[in-house]
């Protein structure tokens, strides 16, 4: 995924970088007061001499004070990172899909299957190829309780995912899986998976990560849950 990743302590001076590119910093130095940089960014003017600093600290722009006003020029890292934003917002903007789901489980027992089936080699070698990590050897089963999250569920089954092929082994015939990558309450990174064959209805999420997530999490029967699923590009 290429969506922009910035402290979000940075944000406002993404504006007042914004607003000094706006008055052609970004290909020329220019000349410009503290007083007129705070209207133009609607701040006072002891807020807009703060946020220069700071962005010459973070080595976005190149200031020189004169008695007259300050010169300045956004730096090429500066530019780099507009660029980014500006990059970051058009795959937004112009994605067919949004760019991730959000849904809320409350945590169940399942039927204990999940081991089996995520250890089985002919799984376990793509989900290392394909997602990036060893599986834990099992799921962690959320039930979704409202209509908002089973319809989301429904919704994220349409998009681009993940495929984990189905194989024969000596024994029996697996499925298809559908995989998409997932951030596990804000902290873990795992993925929800669809599996073609399941022994749930539409209101499961079966969800894997390379830890144990009820030990990781602190988790319980009972517990909610949310799971941002990421949506490929």
């Amino acid at each position: 995924m290429n969506f922009l990743s910035v402290d979000a302590r940075l944000w406002k001076l993404f504006f007042v970088l914004y607003k000094l590119a706006e008055m052609g910093a970004g290909s020329r130095t220019i000349k410009v007061s503290t007083e007129y940089l705070a209207e133009r960014i609607m701040a006072s003017q002891q807020t807009a001499s703060r946020y220069l600093i700071q962005l010459e600290k973070t080595g976005w722009i190149n200031r020189d004070i004169r008695p007259e006003g300050c010169l300045i020029r956004i730096t090429d890292s500066g530019m780099a990172k507009l660029k980014k934003l500006h990059s970051s917002l058009r795959l937004i903007m112009e994605a067919e899909y949004p760019p991730s789901v959000t849904l809320e489980g409350v945590v169940f027992t399942g039927l204990g299957e999940g081991a089996y089936y995520v250890t089985r080699d002919g799984y376990r070698r793509q989900f290392i190829e394909k997602l990036g990590f060893d599986p834990y050897p099992g799921t962690l089963n959320l039930k979704l309780t409202t209509e908002y999250d089973m319809k989301t569920r429904s919704e994220l089954e349409t998009y681009p995912s993940i495929e984990i092929e189905g194989f024969t082994d000596e024994t029996r015939t697996f499925g298809s899986v559908k995989c998409y990558p997932a951030i596990i309450n804000n902290k873990v990174k795992g993925a929800v998976i669809f599996a073609m064959r399941s022994h749930y209805n539409a209101s499961a999420l079966e969800v894997i990560a390379p830890n144990f997530l009820r030990s990781q999490l602190k988790l319980k029967d009972g517990n909610k849950v949310k799971v941002e699923a990421l949506i490929l590009p």
